[in-house]
């Protein structure tokens, strides 16, 4: 399967893609792949959770791994009702919120069969 991967760093995007980003649900993007959503592609401050800008936030910070899933379960919705645009999905709750791609990836792996979701290369091996 040719899947098409996220850049480790995405510094521009075209007019139809997301920047999928690891956030918290204060919605205070102060590091990481947040601050370059915020600085960059129009992650609102204080909005923590879904579509902003040219961004998509998934909260990664309150809790437990299983605490991620409905939020990855509603980007995957979303990305599926959106066609028309490329969601760039990062390595979100891999940085500042400390978990490891083995434990987030396997929340993204319908994200491998969806056409219009790109996912970091580290998650390939992982879906």
């Amino acid at each position: 399967m040719d899947k098409k991967l996220t850049p480790p760093f995405v510094t521009h995007l075209a007019a139809n893609e997301i920047f999928v980003f690891g956030s918290n649900l204060a919605g205070m993007h102060g590091g990481g792949a947040a601050r370059i959503a915020y600085e960059k592609f129009g992650a609102e401050w204080g909005n923590g959770v879904g579509p902003q800008g040219q961004c998509y936030a998934i909260p990664t910070m309150q809790g437990p791994v299983e605490t991620i899933k409905p939020y990855a379960d509603e980007f995957i919705a979303y990305a599926k009702a959106h066609p028309e645009k490329q969601f760039l999905l990062t390595r979100v709750g891999c940085g500042i919120a400390g978990f490891t791609d083995e434990e987030i990836a396997p929340l993204f792996a319908e994200a491998i069969t969806i056409e219009n979701i790109s996912i970091p290369e580290e998650w390939l091996s992982l879906l």
